[in-house]
């Protein structure tokens, strides 16, 4: 059965171009052709195609708002970059839109219908420098951990639960009440996925300071 492909791009030669190397892929039918993101996103809603090969700048709404909407419908194709741009504030958004593969228009028919075939599959084909932005980026990520969802009120009862303080103690010192107190706890186990004061106090021990 052929990979059914819908080409979004508006620049009109490409998409003759790629259309027509496309056309004599015995595995791979391109069903349908969009000058803008609108259409795009409109056409994969009516053809349901299997891939859809995305440009990133056009004019109206863009590759990657068209790939965020496309990605988040029911039953959505997967989506490859095809553009001329390696710029970060491109690559990042797009591939957290939902993007599944990164290429270049320098890219050869060849490889780009590979990539079709990859996408079919759920494989994703990234350009060797994207691969690299995207690597380094989650690098320079900071880890999130459980206390980060806590608020500053959370973490300073926190950390007299973990000096031992009972709900009456830390009521006092932090001049709110006891009821408020134990709001704070129930809020805090949650968010740190502990089962009491104790579980706590250890976690509190094993990544303070907080």
């Amino acid at each position: 059965m052929s990979i059914k492909v819908v080409l979004v791009d508006d620049h009109e030669m490409v998409r003759m171009g790629l259309s027509s190397y496309l056309d004599i892929q015995t595995d791979i039918e391109v069903v349908g052709e969009a000058a803008s993101g609108e259409e795009g996103v409109k056409l994969v809603k009516e053809l349901k195609p299997d891939v859809v090969v995305m440009d990133l700048v056009m004019k109206g709404m863009g590759g990657v708002e068209a790939t965020r909407q496309i990605c988040q419908l029911a039953d959505a194709p997967q989506v490859i970059v095809l553009t001329s741009f390696m710029d970060d504030d491109m690559v990042y958004p797009v591939i957290e839109a939902g993007a599944l593969s990164y290429l270049l228009k320098t890219t050869k028919g060849r490889e780009i219908a590979a990539a079709i075939r990859a996408a079919g599959r759920g494989d994703s084909v990234l350009e060797a420098e994207v691969t690299g932005k995207v690597l380094s980026k989650m690098r320079r990520a900071p880890q999130k951990l459980p206390h980060d969802a806590l608020t500053a009120r959370e973490i300073e009862v926190l950390r007299l639960i973990a000096e031992g303080k009972t709900n009456h103690e830390i009521a006092a010192e932090l001049a709110i009440a006891v009821k408020t107190v134990k709001t704070h706890i129930t809020n805090i186990f949650a968010k740190l996925e502990v089962g009491d004061r104790t579980q706590a106090a250890v976690y509190v021990h094993r990544n303070g300071p907080l």
